[in-house]
């Protein structure tokens, strides 16, 4: 059991982990270097790194019949700490802000009421297995997330980068509010009430 552990896709989840600290850092050194734009090109390249290992963990675990139970735990929490913690710096530094927050609201409330659903489902031991749609869903907020890191950076290169992952990010939102519905929709059939 302890070799599933350590196997090569649970150590690219436990890296997506340990890249969420990395990129709050990169936004609280931001301002104490002389030019800021590095930060943020170093948190748009450890987020989109990241983001990669989500591919290739659950690919891989698939591919090499590896899957394991804290694999299946783990992936979809480190997808989760980092889309929250991205969204709450993008919120915290001005990105984000006025009715775009209302996007990243949906989404992480989306994301809470879920996993909140799943785990009342778990105790039942019914599982609601992850859509097509919900992976597109992750997919598109990891890109509206990517052009937001850039952001005020990529500005100075490619205008309107910042306002193309305010874009990115409500349609992530409106994504994630029907991907929510459809699993409280199939989640509504075992809850007893």
């Amino acid at each position: 059991m302890a070799s599933r552990a350590f196997s090569l896709p649970n150590i690219l989840t436990y890296a997506r982990i340990a890249c969420v600290p990395l990129v709050v850092l990169c936004f609280f050194v931001e301002g104490r270097l002389s030019s800021p734009d590095y930060a943020r090109w170093w948190a748009l390249f450890i987020f989109v790194a990241a983001s990669i290992t989500d591919f290739f963990d659950g690919y891989l675990a698939r591919a090499w019949q590896q899957t394991s139970t804290i694999g299946r735990m783990l992936d979809p929490i480190a997808d989760k700490l980092l889309v929250a913690a991205s969204l709450l710096l993008l919120a915290a530094d001005g990105t984000i802000a006025g009715w775009s927050l209302w996007a990243a609201i949906v989404i992480l409330c989306r994301e809470i009421l879920v996993s909140g659903l799943r785990e009342y489902l778990a105790e039942l031991k019914v599982s609601v297995p992850v859509t097509r749609l919900a992976k597109w869903k992750t997919t598109m907020q990891m890109i509206a997330i990517g052009f937001l890191l850039a952001g005020p950076a990529a500005d100075k290169i490619v205008s309107f980068t910042t306002e193309t992952g305010i874009g990115l990010l409500w349609i992530s939102a409106i994504i994630t509010l029907y991907t929510g519905y459809d699993y409280f929709r199939a989640g509504l059939r075992h809850i007893d009430v």
